[in-house]
């Protein structure tokens, strides 16, 4: 007779696993609505107060949603090992108040409707994506 023995998968390699999907999700759609916003004919050209107008390309799109999507995993993983328990309601709130600041700059430039309806897109994509994909998961 043989016996099986079956070895659960280890929480902490899913926690990694679905964070690291989280932060490419979050990439991947904020690139895709910039991308048809671009095929639909957006002017991506702001033009912030006393500064030269800058154009919104997709690399810095990348960038900054790759950017914001690891600090809210950093943030997160920080709030575990502090807060316990607590973390994900704090780590919650906190993404709360850094989404609904990031738009204080889409109220401040002077850029066409499309732009600012496919940035202020994807300001609410990064926190979605990742408050559905970030927090653990207790079974």
């Amino acid at each position: 007779m043989s016996s099986t023995t079956v070895h659960p998968v280890s929480t902490t390699t899913s926690n990694l696993r679905r964070r690291a999907a989280g932060v490419a999700a979050t990439v991947v759609a904020c690139a895709v609505i910039w991308i048809v916003g671009a095929i639909a004919g957006v002017d991506y050209a702001v033009r912030s107060p006393g500064q030269p107008e800058m154009v919104v390309n997709l690399i810095p799109v990348i960038v900054f949603s790759l950017g914001s999507a690891l600090l809210g995993w950093a943030a997160l993983a920080i709030l575990e090992r502090v807060a316990g328990h607590r973390a994900t309601g704090i780590w919650f709130a906190l993404a709360v108040v850094v989404t609904l600041l990031s738009f204080a700059p889409l109220f401040q430039v002077d850029a066409t409707g499309g732009a600012k309806v496919a940035l202020g897109v994807m300001h609410l994509v990064v926190p979605a994506v990742l408050i559905a994909l970030l927090p653990k998961r207790d079974h």
